[in-house]
């Protein structure tokens, strides 16, 4: 096989690889998205933050018992309901959302366990990135980030480089000490 006939069937491969690829995209977009209700016992939803594009339906999973959707905001001109009642493992509910914003509910027999989640509507269907203009939410992100440990962890981090310098340079190796090519 020569170069050329080489490139041209890399070629073919990766525009059929591309094309592939781009309907398995279009199609998982279609399907929707899915939050999981109580998984794993636990007393939460799962993403407890959601972004989806305006017309996404989204499928809530029960995975335990005793839950329920109890919507706390919406958008104006929204008409999402949740779901009142208290279901169990295996029931799912879902609704589409077509109003951008942000729409906030928790589960009412566990809110104060902190079973709360929210579901943004925006037009890309993405988290909005610390380069675009606005800042992420570390929170969103699912990461618990207290202001008070971080400064607290910088000037542990300080006292502790400072500590190993003195002592590095008071009873530090010296010029006299044998090792090496001695």
């Amino acid at each position: 096989m020569n170069r050329r006939e080489f490139m041209r069937t890399a070629g073919g491969a990766t525009v059929a690889s591309a094309a592939a690829a781009s309907a398995a995209g279009t199609a998982a977009a279609q399907e929707g998205e899915t939050v999981a209700v109580g998984p794993g016992g636990n007393l939460v939803y799962e993403p407890a933050t959601l972004y989806v594009s305006p017309g996404t339906t989204v499928t809530f999973e029960w995975e335990s018992d005793n839950h329920n959707i109890v919507v706390d905001g919406q958008p104006e001109g929204a008409n999402w309901e949740g779901h009142e009642p208290l279901e169990n493992t295996g029931f799912s509910y879902e609704h589409t959302f077509e109003t951008v914003g942000t729409y906030s509910y928790y589960c009412q027999p566990h809110r104060t366990a902190g079973m709360v989640g929210e579901i943004i509507v925006n037009e890309s269907g993405q988290a909005p990135s610390a380069g675009g203009g606005g800042e992420a939410d570390p929170k969103h992100m699912g990461v618990p980030i207290q202001a008070h440990f971080v400064g607290i962890a910088t000037i542990l981090a300080i006292i502790v480089s400072l500590v190993f310098t003195f002592f590095l340079l008071k009873y530090g190796e010296s010029p006299h000490a044998s090792g090496g090519n001695n």
